[in-house]
């Protein structure tokens, strides 16, 4: 090769090594932090957490309306209860609104939930004066009619929701407050037979289910009360499968059974060898409420609670719900409310605390 040409390859190459990109730095690698250790959250205390530490069950009565569409209604169940009873959505009417048709939809999504949640369900109710369809009300029934359609009733919803119902109030309201039995469908086309009929055919079709006789206005002593002992005595000796009592206790300011009349019920009813569950409770007040008519609600669901930790039968205290946002109140009573444990806006309200106060205490 000539000197001229060696020139103009190394020019060539000069040329290229200028017009290079300069090589990129590698940049060095940060250590990715370890993340720092997190600590297993305590759980926060709740009243479902100590009532169950103390051996009950703590439960409310639900709605699936709100249990559907609000967050944090479905939220505070399942941190504050261990068991619901549907509010309404298994009573004849809303259940059974044809005659050959039942809609479940309602019941199964309080059940799904309380599944979901491990918590237990009461079921409400198959038997009652109140809240049937018109096309049960404005038939024209035989006896014999009757008595199929309410076995077919019971049979249908109990075996539908056979081992995922705890507990039913199989006959609600059936004494009236003078102690008689209630003028009802029931009595009325079947005769006071449809009591027993319906306790064997709820289990019949669950055997495992617990049955109870649920009333208003016997929680202490008195004559409706008398007269709800007599008749579940009178079950249980003739052989009908009866398991407890549901005392109601819908209450008010100014109307409430003593605490000591209420434990010597649940004493008599467990010497028959009946399990007793508070059922419904709220505690009406007149609106707007005081702080001093809130604090003396909260000493009236103290007392209670504290009668039914001190009875080795009583074995669930639900309430009617949990927040006066959703209460069956304002509607039948009028002028009169605030009777739950929270607020309309969740708040907890001294009740709240003062179940808290009962179920930490220590003897």
């Amino acid at each position: 090769m000539g000197t001229g040409n060696i020139l103009v390859v190394l020019l060539l190459l000069v040329l290229l090594l200028s017009c290079a990109p300069a090589p990129r730095e590698t940049p060095t690698a940060t250590p990715t932090p370890s993340p720092t250790p997190m600590k297993t959250p305590t759980p926060a205390l709740s009243l479902r957490s100590l009532a169950q530490a103390r051996g009950i069950q703590i439960g409310a009565a639900v709605a699936a309306g709100p249990l559907r569409s609000e967050p944090l209604y479905a939220q505070m169940l399942a941190r504050e209860f261990s068991m619901l009873t549907p509010e309404n959505a298994m009573k004849f009417g809303p259940l059974h609104p044809g005659r050959e048709r039942y809609d479940f939809s309602d019941a199964d999504a309080i059940v799904d939930f309380a599944e979901a949640h491990d918590m237990r369900v009461r079921g409400h109710t198959l038997v009652w004066h109140n809240q049937l369809p018109p096309w049960l009300t404005a038939g024209k029934w035989t006896r014999e009619e009757l008595i199929e359609i309410l076995r077919e009733h019971i049979m249908t919803v109990v075996g539908h929701y056979r081992g995922r119902v705890v507990a039913w109030d199989v006959v609600n309201e059936a004494v009236a407050d003078d102690g008689s039995l209630r003028d009802t469908i029931w009595l009325r086309g079947i005769g006071p037979q449809f009591i027993d009929m319906a306790f064997r055919w709820a289990h019949e079709a669950d055997p495992d289910a617990l049955l109870f006789y649920n009333d208003y206005g016997g929680e202490g002593r008195g004559r409706k009360s008398d007269a709800i002992y007599a008749l579940v005595k009178d079950l249980l000796q003739r052989g009908v499968p009866i398991h407890g009592v549901g005392l109601q206790m819908h209450v008010a300011l100014g109307w409430h059974p003593k605490p000591q009349d209420v434990a010597a019920n649940m004493e008599r009813l467990a010497a028959l060898g009946l399990e007793v569950h508070i059922t419904e409770m709220d505690v009406r007040i007149k609106s707007p409420a005081t702080e001093e008519e809130l604090a003396a609600q909260a000493r009236i669901y103290r007392d209670m609670l504290e009668v039914c930790l001190s009875a080795e039968n009583c074995k669930a205290f639900v309430l009617w719900g949990f927040t006066d946002r959703h209460s069956w109140i304002p509607q039948f009573f009028r002028g009169w409310g605030s009777g739950l444990i929270f607020d309309s806006s969740y708040q907890p309200k001294p009740a709240y605390d003062a179940l808290m106060d009962v179920l930490t205490a220590t003897d």
